[in-house]
């Protein structure tokens, strides 16, 4: 039996997609993959990706609530506050069976829910993580920080591997880090306007730090502490070019965009190619690059208005109109294939 395998989507930028990227990902996955456990952590406060995976809609609102509310919220809040207060927490306290609650998806694909309490919770957290070590074996900055990372290496069936999704909110609060360590593969959207290009920028700032450590500053960042912690952080697996365009001839102007993030990515990539996952294939050029570290995918339009209100895989949508909200979407067969075909085509890269 091997490791689990843990994939965040992250990118300091909000609105390219994550949560909804997220959703098609792991359920498409535990699709082609029923030998394996899927497990989506939901460490967003918004817990869209949570909402879609509970069928979506306000039916989903009140399953999800009905988790959060309890004493003991079956969550990622109570599976971080138990971890925190004993060391460690029993994940099947905290995980929701998604096909009890959402028949379109596979029976091996499993919920540990988002919950708006993690705003609440963050300066616990980090109060937590920066109190004073009891001895020189105790860290608490590291132990609160590998919380998530702890918990992608836990198994729900003896003889079964485990795959992890975590889904991310765009600031960079305790429970982001907390995320972005828990993936041992970095996954990165980004959509077709420059504010996702500088975002490129910044999130590596945020994550590796700057290449001149600011004088006063410097030593109090994330980048700086997981140095000093010798934390180990997640590689980059792909740069997803999430073509989610409203505009006629939008396309061209997504490949110009793309372009320069590609750039961008392509010298970070010269400077320090530890930051990336490993690749079979020798990288000689930009080109090569791109081919081994770059993913588009197709605009999601209607399909993925659809697929987020009704929880609904690309795989199930057989249907030609579906009502949402009391309005009647069309889907074209056509556009509902490409985009199957291209999250597949993902899926059976990772």
């Amino acid at each position: 039996m091997s490791e689990n395998k843990s994939y965040v989507m992250w990118n300091n930028k909000g609105g390219v997609g994550k949560s909804t990227i997220t959703f098609h990902i792991a359920s498409v996955y535990a699709e082609l993959n029923p030998d394996k456990d899927i497990i989506v952590v939901d460490m967003c406060p918004q817990a869209n990706s949570s909402s879609m995976l509970m069928g979506g809609g306000k039916d989903s609102e009140k399953k999800l609530q009905d988790l959060i509310s309890k004493e003991e919220p079956q969550s990622i809040v109570g599976y971080l506050t138990e971890a925190t207060l004993l060391g460690d927490a029993d994940i099947n306290k905290y995980i929701t069976k998604l096909s009890t609650v959402n028949s379109n998806l596979s029976e091996n694909i499993y919920l540990i829910a988002g919950d708006g309490n993690l705003e609440l919770i963050a300066p616990l957290l980090s109060e937590r993580a920066d109190a004073t070590p009891l001895s020189v074996r105790d860290d608490p900055w590291v132990k609160i920080h590998s919380i998530v990372r702890n918990l992608t290496k836990k198994k729900l069936n003896e003889g079964r591997d485990c795959v992890y999704f975590i889904d991310t909110n765009p600031s960079f609060s305790i429970y982001t880090q907390i995320a972005i360590v828990g993936g041992s593969s970095l996954l990165v959207p980004i959509n077709a306007d420059d504010s996702s290009i500088f975002a490129i920028t910044g999130l590596f700032n945020l994550i590796w730090g700057t290449s001149v450590e600011h004088p006063v500053y410097g030593k109090y960042t994330f980048a700086s502490k997981a140095k000093a912690h010798k934390l180990p952080l997640p590689k980059i697996t792909y740069l997803l070019g999430n073509r989610f365009t409203q505009k006629k001839g939008a396309a061209h102007a997504f490949k110009a965009l793309s372009n320069e993030a590609l750039n961008k990515m392509y010298d970070e990539f010269i400077k320090n190619p530890d930051k990336f996952e490993a690749t079979d294939h020798q990288i000689h050029n930009i080109a090569d690059f791109e081919a081994s570290y770059s993913i588009e995918l197709r605009d999601f339009n209607s399909a993925g208005v659809v697929a987020a209100n009704q929880g609904l895989p690309l795989s199930k949508m057989d249907k030609h109109t579906y009502e949402v909200y009391g309005e009647v979407i069309q889907v074209a067969k056509e556009q509902r294939e490409l985009c199957k075909s291209t999250i597949e085509e993902l899926v059976q890269k990772l």
